[in-house]
């Protein structure tokens, strides 16, 4: 294990809330008891005013930075940019990064046990909305004594949970950085979202969601995964990495094996999420990210910000992303600008899609940092 500018060994912590009056959700239902899964990175300054709130994507868990054991030997996801001297260098700034309600990595979700039942919970868990997983976090952060976040930063649909608190919590929030992410998904975004929901419902063992005694749905979650990833990936990058390579053959086999690199490349990924992923997380995931549009309420975006205006904004944009195109971040520094906020915005030049937030990591770590040395210096973090 190379710990060289790591966080080295973290510990993943729990917070449990909600269990002598259930937390009141979008939906008009109830839910509690509820436990958060999450780790920290940093140290919290003495006036607690140095926190940074990390939001992970649809895939993502607590587990951003460092290992959990000597002998692991796969680093937080977001490890690149997270620790001593990178963007969000834990030598200044306390990170928190929690998995989000509805996740199957430690928080309350569809796998978790009902109290009620004994059992899993199922399709018997309430539907939630982004903003239910926003209201989840701001409980754990008063668990933590942090009335105010010097920062929230999260890509995808951790961009989604950046906005969500800009709008409903602007006063705990300095500053925002919403990386390649969206106001609402497009038809076409919840279409996807919605063929990948069906390769599970048409897997046999999913069982309307009653399957943890079982056989799991891992062929319908595994195609679900397939199909998202393509959307992660861009043209470019999939042309650069694979071609029209075969695997391990010299020419076509003019059969229905895996012939292309690309053909096994998705198959190991579909293959690998099913081993860390819940199926019905998946399901209630993609809905709620289906759900969400910051408009809702609003006359139009720029309202949804009135009360936000105060906050300083980074907003981040890729070229190559064709799953939540530069136009989605437009709008949003469209309506940032409207309602008179402090909002800087790159649309960076990348051929790697969607996932440009994960991997262009010297741009990435460059752009935030001095972004982040700003704030520092504006709001007199010491």
């Amino acid at each position: 294990m190379n710990t060289n500018n790591s966080v080295g060994i973290v510990a993943t912590q729990s917070f449990t809330f909600a269990d002598d009056a259930p937390m009141q959700l979008d939906s008009g239902e109830t839910l509690g008891p509820i436990t958060l899964a999450y780790e920290t990175y940093g140290t919290l300054n003495p006036d607690r005013t140095n926190a940074i709130l990390i939001l992970h994507a649809l895939s993502g868990h607590a587990h951003c930075a460092g290992y959990h054991s000597s002998d692991e030997k796969t680093l937080g996801w977001w490890d690149d940019c997270i620790g001593p001297g990178k963007a969000f260098d834990t030598n200044k700034f306390f990170v928190i990064c929690s998995n989000v309600l509805g996740g199957c990595q430690g928080s309350t979700g569809p796998g978790s046990i009902n109290p009620k039942t004994g059992k899993e919970y199922g399709l018997n868990f309430p539907v939630i909305t982004v903003g239910d997983m926003v209201r989840a976090q701001a409980r754990l952060l008063d668990h933590l004594g942090i009335a105010k976040l010097l920062a929230i930063a999260g890509g995808s649909m951790g961009g989604m949970q950046v906005l969500e608190w800009c709008a409903r919590y602007p006063e705990r929030v300095c500053a925002a950085l919403p990386l390649a992410t969206t106001a609402r998904h497009s038809p076409m975004l919840i279409a996807f979202s919605e063929v990948g929901r069906q390769a599970i419902y048409a897997d046999p063992n999913w069982n309307r969601g009653d399957y943890y005694d079982g056989t799991r749905p891992n062929a319908g979650l595994a195609l679900a995964r397939m199909i998202g990833h393509i959307t992660y990936l861009s043209e470019t990058s999939m042309h650069d990495k694979f071609g029209r390579r075969l695997e391990e053959r010299e020419r076509f086999g003019f059969d229905f094996e895996t012939e292309f690199a690309i053909e096994s490349y998705l198959r190991y990924k579909g293959e690998r999420f099913t081993e860390r992923f819940d199926a019905n997380s998946y399901l209630y995931i993609t809905k709620a990210m289906d759900y969400f549009d910051l408009c809702n309420g609003h006359r139009n975006l720029a309202a949804a910000f009135a009360n936000s205006a105060k906050i300083v904004y980074l907003v981040v944009s890729f070229t190559s992303d064709w799953l939540y195109p530069t136009y989605h971040s437009k709008e949003l520094v469209s309506a940032l600008t409207a309602v008179g906020a402090d909002v800087s915005y790159l649309n960076i030049k990348s051929s790697w899609g969607h996932d440009a937030f994960l991997l262009e990591v010297e741009t990435m770590t460059g752009l935030v940092s001095n972004f982040l040395d700003r704030i520092v210096n504006e709001f007199g973090v010491k």
